[in-house]
């Protein structure tokens, strides 16, 4: 797959979720990859020994923070290609310190696109970023549906949030991804360096180590298995179109493979209006396949929280030829599944299980 070109894949917080997900189907592909990460979020060193364990030696590492300005730049300069996912990833944290956020989201990635751009060879950069770069969408109106908020106007209800929506840019997260976002693709336009951008929805799955501030459809998960009592903030009547993290890979391939023709271009990833649900619906999902009753708290709105979001993914799907996407329902199943596998956690009642069994099937 590589053409005899021997450079690694590289891909910043290759440990995380995402990243650890790509870096599985690229060295399944044939390709060398190198990840890049601090190993600082809880359980990621297990993401990274089970690319080793599978991989071998097509799997290498850079243990390094992404503020490490001359590791960083010497990862990008050996690199074939370069995949961007390490980030400040919360709002909250952004809150509490906007300079670390300042640091990890845009000095880091002005950085890491300085290294491409002076490179012998400047590798394609993909750019992981966020729909938060389009703000609270307070200029719409939503009314309380069966499955949560749901825009007033019948376009929007119908196909989502599209990349014309202009930026707004909400809290230290959202200004400084969204710098970030727009540095990508203004080095595509200003010094013909081959970016893009893939704006995601909620993304959710298999080795996704859910927190309450980070990954909340494993965090629920993980939560309902343990018995645990579950925090909502607001009304829990939020909408999201969440995707399986096997499209979101999907997409992330797709746009290298592609990069010639969408270089300079950003694209909302998510799983559309087809996968569009609220907070509380999918509570109700998880509690039917876990078996057990959920222990449901509310607190206050969060600051910059979206009553709404399902993205158009209209383009993404035209111009990165992507499929259908997984059903949510059948997605958040197998992630619970294999969140009771890994901590040894029995899932649902018999008859449950059974269902789940034959789903798999």
């Amino acid at each position: 797959m590589n053409g005899g070109d021997a450079r690694p894949i590289l891909i910043t917080g290759g440990a995380g979720f995402i990243g650890s997900n790509l870096a599985d189907r690229l060295a399944r592909q044939g390709e060398a990859v190198l990840i890049y990460d601090a190993l600082r979020r809880p359980g990621v060193e297990r993401n990274l020994a089970w690319l080793q364990a599978r991989h071998g030696d097509r799997i290498s590492a850079e243990i390094a923070d992404i503020r490490e300005t001359t590791k960083l730049v010497e990862a990008v300069r050996s690199a074939r290609a370069v995949f961007h996912f390490a980030a400040q990833v919360a709002v909250t944290t952004s809150l509490t310190d906007p300079t670390a956020d300042f640091e990890v989201n845009i000095a880091s990635t002005f950085a890491l696109l300085e290294a491409a751009r002076t490179a012998d060879t400047p590798p394609p950069v993909i750019f992981a970023s966020t729909n938060k770069v389009y703000g609270d969408l307070a200029d719409l109106d939503f009314e309380l549906g069966d499955n949560g908020y749901q825009p007033v106007d019948r376009q929007v209800h119908e196909s989502g949030i599209g990349e014309a929506r202009p930026l707004d840019f909400h809290t230290p997260y959202g200004c400084s991804k969204g710098a970030a976002d727009q540095y990508v693709l203004d080095y595509a336009r200003s010094y013909g360096l081959p970016t893009a951008v893939l704006r995601m929805s909620c993304i959710y799955g298999q080795r996704q180590m859910g927190t309450e501030d980070q990954g909340w459809v494993a965090h629920f998960l993980i939560r309902a298995l343990e018995g645990a009592p579950i925090t909502l903030y607001g009304d829990g009547h939020q909408v999201r179109d969440i995707l399986d993290v096997s499209d979101a890979v999907d997409a992330y391939v797709a746009a290298w493979r592609q990069i010639d023709r969408v270089s300079g271009q950003a694209f909302n990833l998510g799983g559309g209006p087809a996968n569009a649900v609220s907070l509380r619906t999918l509570l109700a999902h998880v509690e039917t396949i876990t078996g057990r009753p959920l222990d449901l708290h509310f607190d206050d709105w969060r600051a910059g929280d979206q009553r709404y979001f399902v993205a158009d993914t209209s383009k993404a799907r035209a111009a990165l030829g992507l499929g259908a996407p997984t059903g949510w329902q059948d997605g958040v199943t197998a992630l619970a599944r294999w969140l009771g596998e890994e901590r040894g956690l029995t899932i649902g009642r018999p008859a449950q299980r059974e269902r789940m069994a034959a789903a798999a099937l």
